[in-house]
């Protein structure tokens, strides 16, 4: 088994009623995390509104949730949010010495929309050249556009080490398969950010699942990741019921989840600051109730406490 496996929830931020970070509720979202399952944490990710901090806001972040885990399992983060390729390198060093295992290149951050693989690759060298010592992963965020890797970069990466994490979101089987086959025998662990292609993917060879579904039921994946060889049947039945259930987020994506907290044992706010509140609707907020609910039932079919 590789270093880097099992099920990661994208760490959502919580904010107090005047917009600043709840280090508090971090700290609680952390424990609610390991409680419920979690093999590492990827804090100060998409789901993190990353785009939405200051520097200083992702550092103090990565640092607190490093510091709420003390060891206990994985901790990467990102933050890699700025255009300028220097600027870059200077976020990247900083969030390096927050205490965290690794710190995740964004994929959209090493090129424009509008170059091609050579600017990518030549950053990316860069990147690696000015920062030695950084253990790194990659994400390839869908925002503002989606990058993926192409095999000559995952494979290279593979071989030399470069990465040991990549959240994939090609939300394809094939290319997954393909994946698999390139980063074999190495140490790069292949994390599925997609529900609907997670269990097939798993199948092939994939280490873990990492999305944001995790910050609703993380221990129904953590089931399925777990019994998927010896419980094929069962699993896929868990699949299926994970799939269903993750057509909830893009309606109100991270203010439900934070509504489900509500529910569920985690105190914060409401409160985001790339959308707006009122998203989470009088149906939106039906949804996330009918949702804990199937989630209560489904746990007693697969025999998980409450």
């Amino acid at each position: 088994m590789k270093e880097y496996h099992g099920c990661w929830p994208t760490m959502i931020t919580p904010f107090t009623e005047n917009n600043k970070v709840d280090f508090q509720a971090v700290k609680q979202l952390v424990e609610w995390y390991i409680a419920h399952g979690a093999d590492g944490i990827f804090a100060v990710c998409q789901s993190s509104e990353m785009f939405f901090l200051s520097k200083q806001e992702k550092l103090d972040i990565a640092k607190a949730v490093a510091d709420a885990n003390a060891g206990r399992i994985k901790i990467i983060a990102s933050g890699h949010t700025s255009d300028d390729h220097a600027e870059q390198i200077d976020e990247l060093g900083a969030m390096a010495k927050t205490g965290v295992d690794a710190v995740v290149l964004v994929s959209n951050r090493m090129a424009k929309q509008n170059e091609g693989s050579d600017v990518f690759n030549k950053n990316a060298e860069d990147i690696f050249r000015q920062l030695p010592d950084v253990t790194f992963g990659l994400y390839e965020c869908p925002y503002p556009y989606l990058r993926l890797l192409t095999d000559d970069f995952l494979a290279d990466c593979a071989k030399t080490g470069k990465l040991v994490f990549l959240k994939d979101v090609s939300c394809s089987n094939e290319i997954e398969n393909r994946r698999v086959k390139l980063v074999r025998g190495t140490k790069l662990s292949l994390f599925n950010a997609n529900t609907s292609t997670l269990l097939d993917s798993l199948i092939e060879g994939y280490d873990g699942y990492n999305g944001v579904m995790a910050n609703f039921h993380i221990d129904i994946y953590k089931w399925m990741y777990d019994h998927f060889r010896e419980q094929p049947e069962m699993a896929r039945k868990a699949s299926d019921f994970l799939t269903v259930a993750a057509v909830c987020e893009p309606r109100a994506y991270p203010v439900n989840a934070k509504f489900h907290y509500q529910l569920t044992g985690v105190s914060m706010s409401l409160v985001t600051r790339s959308r707006d509140v009122s998203i989470l609707n009088e149906n939106a907020r039906h949804e996330i109730e009918s949702l804990i609910r199937m989630e209560q039932d489904f746990r007693k079919v697969l025999g998980l406490k409450e």
